[in-house]
């Protein structure tokens, strides 16, 4: 049996850009030895492989390989999952997807003659500010100096289902400027107790940042929707953005260091003045689209 495997960047619309994923569809009856080998070949952070439901209680069953891995979930390799499904099957609207970080609400809906795919995230949960005694430290893991952080502002340790080191810049002309230090900020990732680095700036309604995790083997991911989103909870919390007391939505941009720029469409609802539902949305296009050989099936 010849399964489809289609090479997608996601969080955008250009080929190119964004960040890749690979997507294997139909892939019911692959052992993971197989999954493993095809995530290897193709090389991408991440392959999405899909499945059919395993039983009543989600739509759709979704698993995520690293070259070297099984992962329980992955942000932008489920916006190309369900990009492919709706571009490709046409499957559209609201379904719950089963992971192995549990169940997640996806929208699939049509926009601007394409299709951009949505991801409910998790309830925003908040670490205590890093200690004081430990900004200096982190930016100088960043290649930059303490004072540099922006001041008032607390470095912190935020997850909507991945937490991510939120650390807020004085100006966003520093992006370009971060040169990391990848075995201190593993070091310092077991002491804040998560390993992705988030540092970001904001600025005329939008946002930007970079994404380092060399603790987990990646020196910087282009586009993230697992550190966006986190991001979102935390504008609403520190009042880093006006908003209506309802809802909070604004581009995230990122990637644009290593050329693959892309954006990440972020939406807080807002309940009682704090972050209550998080979600991000994303484009994709699909690049190529091959048969898997017979071989690499089982």
């Amino acid at each position: 049996m010849e399964r489809r495997i289609f090479h997608v960047d996601a969080f955008t619309r250009t080929p190119g850009q964004g960040n890749a994923a690979g997507v294997v569809l139909d892939a019911d009856g692959m052992s993971e030895t197989a999954m493993l080998r095809i995530a290897a070949q193709l090389g991408y952070s991440e392959t999405a492989f899909v499945l059919a439901p395993a039983d009543g209680g989600h739509d759709v069953h979704v698993r995520f390989f690293t070259p070297a891995v099984e992962v329980p979930v992955c942000g932008h390799a489920t916006v190309a999952a369900h990009y492919v499904r709706a571009a490709v099957l046409g499957i559209e609207g609201s379904f719950l997807q089963k992971t192995g970080a549990g169940l997640q609400r996806i929208t699939a809906t049509r926009h601007e003659g394409d299709w951009r795919i949505a991801i409910r995230q998790g309830a925003p949960t908040f670490g205590e500010p890093v200690a004081e005694s430990l900004r200096g430290r982190i930016a100088a893991a960043l290649g930059i100096r303490a004072a540099d952080l922006a001041a008032g502002l607390p470095v912190q340790v935020v997850s909507t289902g991945h937490s991510k080191v939120l650390v807020p810049l004085a100006d966003g002309a520093l992006l370009d400027r971060l040169r990391p230090d990848p075995g201190a900020l593993a070091a310092l990732s077991g002491e804040v107790g998560s390993k992705g680095w988030f540092p970001f700036a904001v600025g005329g309604g939008r946002t930007d940042g970079r994404m380092f995790a060399p603790a987990i083997g990646i020196a910087e991911d282009p586009v993230t929707g697992n550190a966006n989103g986190p991001l979102g909870a935390y504008l609403v919390r520190h009042g880093l953005m006006p908003h209506d007391g309802k809802r909070l939505a604004f581009e995230g941009h990122q990637g644009r260091a290593l050329g693959r720029d892309g954006i990440v469409h972020v939406a807080v609802d807002i309940a009682d003045g704090a972050p209550a539902v998080v979600t991000i949305a994303g484009d994709a296009v699909i690049r190529l689209d091959r048969a898997a050989a017979r071989a690499d099936a089982h």
